[in-house]
């Protein structure tokens, strides 16, 4: 999604992935969102409400794989409820993250 001058202003819901900020500079800064709203205001200004958001520099692709193979232990196994539902959430997010490194 991209905002230009004039949008309409609107609400979205983010899942979880990467945002992309091209600042007046023309610097770009990528950061993972675990999920969260974006809010267009009516004068075009974007605000992104997000429970979490880190540098995706931060992230290294070997920890992610070890996570999600930990995760899919859990989500497969059987564990209780609870543990079974958080594990197959993590693994949502931690899939988004994995394809955001590429």
């Amino acid at each position: 999604m991209g905002i230009l001058a004039q949008h309409v202003p609107s609400i979205e819901q983010l899942r979880p992935g990467l945002v992309e900020i091209i600042q007046e500079s023309g610097d770009n800064k990528q950061f993972f969102l675990s999920g969260g709203f974006a809010v267009v205001q009516p004068d075009s200004v974007l605000s992104i409400n997000a429970v979490e958001g880190f540098p995706i520099e931060d992230f290294s692709e070997e920890a992610v794989k070890s996570q999600i193979s930990e995760a899919q232990k859990i989500a497969n196994g059987s564990g209780s409820e609870q543990d079974i539902a958080e594990a197959k959430i993590e693994l949502e997010v931690l899939e988004s993250l994995q394809a955001a490194m590429k």
